[in-house]
């Protein structure tokens, strides 16, 4: 009994990866694909990065507006009802006939492809017990970070075979067999806070961030890490796609799969969460970030070592994301929806500013610059945790 009680865990935990993988692949697909979405509507190449810039507002509204609602409202009906709505936004995507029709699609398919990933994530962190939530967590953030790693590949491929409308439309399939999946196996999770307004919901969430150590230091950490990861991200195209190597989009996105090794940091830092050594796996993830940059500002002289660098920064960001996770969630399962969107504002303003800084530095010092900028911002990071450590046993951090 007990054994048939563990593979179905397993299962429901294996089904939480792919969904959030699935749901987040959603809100990347388009990056690939402005090109052609350019060209299927006359849209300048300077203006068409307002279809990536539709999406991301779409999924900061997510975080404001519908994640924390899986603390008023039954998250499974939640989540299959949104996920119902992302059907819908992708169908529009996909038979969209106009800019503005494009763009209305892509902010609700950024809105509702983050409401679901986070909510997933949530729900998978509500359902576990306090002693294998690191576990759980971990699985669900693997999920997602393979979700990101292989949306542009499958953008990519099935753009060249069928066109960029088949890449929203083979999506809403998915979808749709994600749906039937779902309704057939998620449990039926009560709200924790049934009696608050949403108003009220939307206020205590200030007062989260205010009162909440865990998610203050969490949170800065969270967005000095992501801040370093768009630093590299944001950045690592340009000279790749220039003289002497001349790399196309395709061979690039490859090269992504080097942080691969991310989805297995996650499932190892969660597992260590549980067993009390969060503390220590904040340290050394910290320490792989800074390490990384070294092999990365060889890039000149070595792919090899970028993809090292890759590796290291990719494991090392990961792990400290779930570790990040494991901490906010493992208690106050009633504000698990309220914790999540506030964390990732932090990772969504980290990523913001790390993206906007590297492009200038590129412009000004180069290649050399933004490996000097993201180990500085590692380094700072590395800084913060230490000087912060003593909070954090304040508040019984394991």
């Amino acid at each position: 009994m007990n054994k048939n009680k563990q593979t179905t865990e397993r299962g429901l935990i294996a089904l939480f990866a792919v969904a959030s993988g699935l749901c987040v692949a959603n809100v990347y697909y388009a990056q690939p694909l402005l090109d052609a979405l350019a060209q299927s509507f006359a849209i300048s190449q300077a203006a068409v990065g307002g279809v990536v810039t539709a999406t991301q507002v779409g999924s900061a509204l997510a975080l404001l507006l519908l994640v924390p609602l899986g603390d008023i409202v039954e998250r499974r009906r939640l989540l299959l009802v949104q996920l119902l709505a992302l059907m819908v936004a992708l169908s529009t995507v996909a038979l969209a006939q106009s800019a503005v029709v494009l763009l209305t699609g892509m902010l609700a398919t950024g809105l509702l492809g983050t409401a679901m990933t986070q909510g997933l994530i949530a729900s998978a962190a509500s359902i576990a017990s306090e002693r294998e939530r690191g576990r759980v967590v971990g699985a669900a953030q693997g999920g997602v970070f393979i979700g990101l790693l292989l949306a542009r590949i499958f953008a990519g491929v099935i753009s060249d075979l069928a066109g960029w409308r088949a890449v929203y439309g083979v999506s809403a399939l998915l979808m749709m067999m994600l749906l039937l999946l779902l309704r057939q196996r998620l449990p039926v999770m009560r709200a924790s806070a049934v009696s608050e307004s949403w108003f009220r919901l939307m206020s205590s969430m200030l007062v989260l961030l205010c009162t909440d150590r865990v998610l203050q230091i969490r949170g800065v950490l969270a967005l000095l890490m992501f801040a370093a990861f768009n630093i590299f991200w944001s950045a690592m195209v340009l000279p790749l796609s220039a003289a002497p190597f001349g790399f196309s989009h395709t061979a690039i996105g490859l090269l992504a799969l080097a942080g691969v090794a991310g989805a297995l940091a996650a499932a190892k830092a969660g597992k260590e969460a549980d067993r009390g050594n969060a503390q220590r796996t904040s340290l050394l993830s910290l320490l792989l970030l800074l390490l990384a940059w070294w092999p990365l500002s060889r890039l000149e002289h070595s792919l090899v070592l970028l993809i090292l660098g890759i590796v290291l920064l990719d494991f090392g960001g990961q792990a400290l994301h779930v570790t990040n996770q494991s901490l906010l969630l493992r208690t106050n399962v009633a504000q698990h929806g309220r914790l999540v969107a506030l964390y990732m504002l932090f990772y969504a303003t980290g990523s913001g500013l790390g993206a906007m800084a590297t492009t200038v530095i590129y412009a000004g010092f180069g290649w050399q610059g933004v490996c000097l900028l993201g180990a500085t911002v590692s380094l700072l990071a590395l800084i913060f945790w230490a000087t912060t450590r003593r909070w954090m046993r304040l508040n019984n951090a394991p």
